[in-house]
């Protein structure tokens, strides 16, 4: 935990918070709970903004201050499944949320519920429980949960929307004024102990006897954190201690050396309204498992404390998860700059002797237009010495770095910064700039941590840079390899779209087309290459030839353009196969004829609404024996009635049956009553898809019988 520091604190509830502080504390009473917090929604951003915590210290939640809607953390669940989230213990958030467990090792349950409004959930509840009560929650439970976030609710749009503090408010669980006094919690917890801790940590109560075994007088610890003014108490892992006493309520033990020779044993017991510590000299031996390291420097010579090493393992984890160079520039933003109290970063790299600016935040944008591009300059800039070294820099006010670099233009408000170097394989590849509106003291403990967390985002970075490079290339040899047009066919109107999995950045196999065959005949055909890998995109785009040619050869048979088509692959031995269905359309009669390798049923929707799948023998797929013959299926076709050709991707979910997602995509196609057809086709992949992350590749082809010939196609 980081030691306090009052000046930054925020302010206690007053007036304006008092009936969020009272439905804070009833709802740890309530549940038997430990700890809550509010978390609301940032107007204007997908992002919860924690606003409240009671029970524990502010500094315990630094990794989630914050958090996007997206975000794997219970909140975020919460809020956008709208549901409650139960995570029963260690194991549950281990499975289910790695990446909090990493900064939340202790034996803890958790409830996230969301906070119902007017116009949508208003953000989520938060409710934290000690460790070794059942992992199962009781349907009474849900209920009090439940019913605690709709009072939660009704206080919010009752009082008017709360200021978002810079700083979550703290919250004690008792109203000033009605806990017991130290001494008495004191005693009341542990007869006849040593020293009480409040639950910031603070010494609020030590015996003589315990002054005694520390050898400092009283005025010397008293209302300060054990870890400040006992030095040999500095370390990470005696801090570690206190914290899984506040979270989980369980008693913790460990011994520690207090120099240079004397063991002493601490046991700690936690309650609702702080810890009371009994401190004994140590009786066995101080190597057995109980004894603990005694120093943890940093290079700067200091313990870093456990909460910013906490910190540091959660973002990690979480930068793990970044893809694109927006993700990790989003992720730095979101985790560190509150974190650190800062309030701008910007992320750069060096090209061509030039600081090319990837992702900033807390500047503006002509402030970005006119930094990005700028030439490095290892004499004149803090930025182009950080490149040229490798060395981070940090300057406290304007007057030290007007100091160092008196010739380096100020172009912004910003009164303080770290430029800190982002080093890959030894190389300095750029430069990571965090900023303040005021000026700032760069602790050694700050300065360790940010050095190392540089290290942490400037990995990230490249893979991320790597990864965008790759997504570029593979997009763009897909488009290449799609039709750039769909043509013009009187009497049909066309949308299609082809949208690339979310995940990885190979190029795939699924494709469209839309031939031109005569001035009333076209044909239309959708298909799936096995894979997504370059061999996949190469032998896409021989289908697409091969069938091309073979309609305009065999423009009225679609069974005699898949069988030939089915010949070119045998000839050419490819690993993948290839589904496909081939439409051929007589616009004049209003006719379409359907043949099918292996392919999902195209969709039909009539002009009077009704909506099904249309029986189509699949064949083989192609590629799998040369001489193989292909069925038609012939269906009449009235004035508004949509066809819709896709792939496999669109109906295809891990654990769904595949004939439950096809009945509902009929449904929605039933239910469309526009005449968009692209807007037909968004709202398809919205139902199979909500949170847009696709995890096949899909394309997707709409085509509707026009009442007057003319109508334009579109892609």
């Amino acid at each position: 935990m980081s030691a306090p520091r009052d000046e930054q604190q925020p302010p206690s509830p007053g007036t304006d918070t008092e009936a969020l502080a009272r439905v804070l504390r009833a709802a740890v009473h309530r549940t038997n709970g430990t700890a809550s917090g509010l978390y609301v929604t940032e107007p204007g951003h997908p992002v919860l903004r924690l606003v409240a915590l009671c029970g524990v210290p502010v500094e315990f939640a630094e990794p989630w201050r914050r958090v996007p809607l997206t975000g794997p953390v219970p909140v975020a669940d919460a809020v956008r499944e709208e549901r409650l989230v139960w995570v029963g213990g260690p194991d549950d958030l281990a499975r289910n949320y790695p990446r909090a467990a990493v900064a939340l090792p202790y034996r803890l349950a958790l409830a996230a519920a969301p906070i119902p409004g007017s116009s949508g959930p208003l953000g989520a509840l938060l409710l934290l429980f000690p460790g070794g009560r059942p992992q199962r929650v009781s349907p009474e439970e849900v209920e009090t949960f439940v019913a605690l976030a709709h009072d939660t609710g009704r206080m919010l749009e009752d009082t008017g929307p709360l200021p978002l503090p810079a700083e979550p408010y703290r919250i004690g669980l008792e109203p000033d004024g009605t806990a017991a006094e130290p001494a008495d919690a004191f005693a009341d917890r542990l007869p006849g102990g040593s020293m009480a801790l409040d639950l910031e940590g603070r010494i609020t109560f030590v015996t003589d006897a315990a002054l005694d075994l520390f050898g400092v007088h009283r005025e010397q610890v008293l209302g300060t954190l054990p870890w400040q003014s006992l030095p040999w108490l500095d370390d990470p892992v005696y801090e570690d201690r206190y914290r899984a006493a506040v979270i989980s309520r369980a008693p913790v033990a460990f011994t520690a050396l207090r120099p240079p020779d004397r063991w002493l044993s601490f046991a700690l017991y936690p309650d609702g309204t702080g810890v009371s510590v009994r401190v004994l000299p140590a009786v066995e031996d101080p190597s057995a498992a109980t004894a603990l390291p005694a120093t943890w420097p940093t290079a700067a010579g200091r313990s870093p404390r456990v909460g910013r090493l906490y910190f540091l393992m959660h973002l990690a984890a979480a930068l793990t998860e970044a893809t694109g160079v927006a993700d990790v520039a989003e992720m730095v933003a979101d985790q560190i700059l509150p974190a650190f109290d800062a309030d701008g970063m910007v992320l750069s790299v060096a090209e061509a002797g030039r600081l090319r600016i990837l992702g900033h935040r807390g500047y503006a944008r002509e402030t970005i237009s006119g930094l990005d591009g700028l030439p490095v300059d290892t004499v004149l800039t803090p930025a182009g010495r950080v490149l040229d070294s490798g060395i981070p820099s940090f300057f406290e006010d304007r007057e030290e770095l007007a100091r160092v670099y008196p010739g380096a233009e100020t172009v912004s408000a910003k009164m303080a910064w770290a430029f800190l170097p982002l080093i890959v394989a030894g190389r300095t590849t750029g430069c990571w700039v965090l900023s303040y509106e005021h000026p700032h003291e760069f602790t050694d403990d700050e300065r360790a941590v940010l050095t190392s967390l540089a290290g942490l985002v400037a990995h990230a970075l490249d893979r991320a840079r790597m990864y965008d490079a790759k997504h570029h290339l593979a997009h763009a040899l897909q488009e290449a390899l799609l039709p750039r047009a769909l043509p013009e066919i009187p009497g049909l109107t066309v949308a299609a779209r082809y949208l690339p999995a979310v995940h990885g950045v190979e190029v795939g196999g699924d494709f469209y087309d839309l031939i031109r065959l005569t001035d009333t005949t076209a044909a239309a055909v959708v298909g799936d290459v096995q894979g997504h890998n370059i061999a996949a995109a190469a032998l896409m785009g021989q289908v697409r030839t091969a069938v091309h040619a073979h309609a305009t050869a065999a423009a009225d048979r679609p069974e005699e353009v898949l069988a030939r088509t089915n010949r070119v692959m045998a000839d050419l031995e490819p690993d993948l196969l290839v589904s496909c269905v081939y439409a051929h359309f007589d616009v004049a009669r209003r006719r379409v004829c359907l043949a099918s390798a292996g392919h999902p049923a195209p969709l039909l929707r009539q002009a009077d609404g009704q909506a099904r799948t249309l029986a189509v023998e699949p064949g083989p797929l192609l590629g799998i024996e040369r001489d193989t013959a292909y069925t038609v299926t012939g269906y009449e076709l009235e004035a508004e009635d949509i066809l819709v050709l896709y792939t496999d991707g669109l109906v295809e979910h891990a654990g769904v049956d595949i004939d439950r997602s096809t009945a509902e995509l009929v449904a929605v196609l039933g239910a469309f009553r526009g005449a968009d057809l692209g807007d037909l086709i968004d709202r398809l992949v919205r139902h199979a898809y909500p949170d847009s992350r696709y995890t096949d590749d899909i394309a997707l082809l709409a085509l509707r019988a026009d009442a007057v010939h003319g109508s334009r196609g579109s892609g």
